[in-house]
């Protein structure tokens, strides 16, 4: 069994914490941690490596309502 520090980190604490070392805003830090969320379940949290070009598609064309 792995301990808590060898765990690799979740994604979004990965994007939190490269987004914190860039020092960019909290605002921005939410706004790309939720957009990247809303992809996630969007896709039915499937790995990008499981999925096409036209899954990877979908969701800017449903954004768009096309």
């Amino acid at each position: 069994m792995q301990s808590p520090q060898s765990r690799p980190k979740k994604l979004l604490d990965q994007v939190r914490g490269v987004i914190r070392t860039k020092h960019y805003s909290s605002r921005t830090e939410q706004t790309y941690v939720q957009w990247i969320s809303r992809y996630i379940i969007f896709q039915n949290k499937r790995h990008p490596n499981d999925m096409g070009v036209p899954e990877i598609e979908a969701f800017p064309t449903d954004l768009i309502g096309a």
